[in-house]
């Protein structure tokens, strides 16, 4: 957002944004109306803006899901470019008379007075990503549902399904084997071809967002978060696109905030009182943060031992979201300070960075072979400079020595 001194600015003006058109109108310094309501199409919209804004203008538009384009539009022709929280400018959502050219005059009024509820205004390459992380999302919603409809054919006949992954091509002979119905044959018969479809689908978008943590502006900051227990790099990046900017939370309060994982709370005269978390964030990082804390108990010893101690008390779902509230937490001081979480275990960051680097190919390693990738985020990290190898299962899998890898990348012989 572009903001001069407001004494530069003259007029005050909204923008309501449809479908197929918009609706525009102003006031100026004194509230007075300077451009009385009107509806333009987008067709008409780019040549009309270049003729009528003005570099004096100050604009606000509600954030809707066709904002973005016209954000970037209007900001490269006036002063000041505002982006309003829908929900909270309660003059137009709670009005009992609502018109479009009444709710662009009541918005335009807001604005000048400077009682707009603003809202960041995501740069391109986080915009993109949000957008991949959820169409991921929705697929994946769509193979779940996928699933769930042919484990509930096979609860409705009794059927015991075979051991493993049913869903395999190794059991599409079982499958087609068994005896059901000509619509139901049909329905299972589609539901496996759809998943088919969707594996890989998701395979691709997941490949994508692996190659994204390796590229600017992600790569500086991923291997700070894959290091933490729960999160891996898919998570990662869902984390990133919700964050955005860390800058934009001057303290951890913030972004739990943001993320809706606060309490509610009531204070008012002899009166205080919390309650459940506020639920009002962004739904994709709270959801995210619950999945990672979930996984980090499952794991982490001192995850654990923190969840375990908290759900004696309170009960294991209200200790699952205090534990996502603690990671985040954990999150934003990694990411604004840039260094490796205090608890981290050498070893255990290594296998993480490990996994993370065999799901990139050598152009996304950027030339680096898997041990050398490992070694070059450990010293990154500031972690594991003693450390030669570490043993995945019954393997021991050797890491590229500090030395061998400054010489490649020796922009980091300080963090050595």
């Amino acid at each position: 957002m572009n903001s001069p001194p407001k004494a530069t600015l003259d007029r005050f003006l909204a923008l309501d944004i449809h479908k197929h058109y918009l609706v525009i109108g102003g006031v100026g310094l004194r509230q007075e109306i300077v451009l009385k309501p009107r509806r333009i199409s987008f067709h008409q919209w780019p040549e009309w803006a270049m003729a009528n804004l003005r570099a004096t203008d100050a604009v606000v538009l509600e954030s809707t899901t066709n904002a973005w384009h016209v954000h970037d539009q209007v900001a490269l022709l006036v002063g000041r470019t505002v982006v309003a929280h829908p929900a909270l400018v309660k003059v137009i959502a709670t009005a009992r008379v609502k018109t479009d050219p009444r709710a662009v005059l009541d918005l335009a009024r807001l604005l000048a007075a400077n009682l707009v509820p603003e809202v960041w205004v995501p740069p391109l390459e986080v915009r993109e990503l949000r957008a991949l992380v959820n169409h991921r999302r929705r697929l994946v919603k769509l193979r779940t549902m996928t699933c769930n409809r042919l484990h509930s054919l096979l609860h409705q006949h009794n059927v015991p399904p075979p051991s493993g992954d049913i869903f395999s091509s190794r059991h599409r002979a079982w499958w087609n084997d068994l005896h059901l119905s000509s619509t139901q044959s049909l329905r299972a018969r589609q539901d496996l071809a759809t998943l088919d479809h969707l594996e890989p689908q998701i395979a691709e978008v997941e490949a994508e967002l692996n190659r994204l943590s390796t590229v600017h502006p992600w790569a500086a900051q991923a291997a700070y978060l894959i290091q933490l227990p729960g999160i891996g790099a898919l998570s990662a990046m869902t984390i990133l696109a919700a964050i955005g900017d860390i800058t934009r939370f001057p303290t951890p309060k913030k972004l739990v905030g943001y993320a809706g994982l606060g309490a509610c709370v009531h204070d008012s005269g002899q009166t205080h009182r919390g309650g459940r978390i506020t639920k009002q964030g962004r739904k994709d990082l709270r959801w995210i943060m619950v999945q990672a804390a979930w996984t980090a108990v499952g794991h982490h010893p001192l995850w654990k031992d923190r969840y375990l101690n908290l759900a004696h008390r309170i009960g294991w779902r209200r200790a699952i979201v205090a534990m996502a509230r603690k990671l985040l937490v954990v999150v934003w001081h990694v990411l604004t300070q840039k260094v490796a979480d205090r608890h981290a275990d050498d070893e255990r960051v290594a296998s993480k960075l490990m996994a993370w680097a065999r799901m990139l190919d050598p152009q996304e390693r950027d030339g680096l072979t898997t041990p050398q990738f490992v070694r070059y985020h450990l010293l990154q990290l500031g972690l594991g400079h003693t450390l030669p190898h570490i043993r995945q299962g019954s393997r021991t899998c050797r890491l590229a020595s500090p030395q061998e890898v400054l010489a490649i990348k020796p922009d980091l012989g300080s963090a050595a």
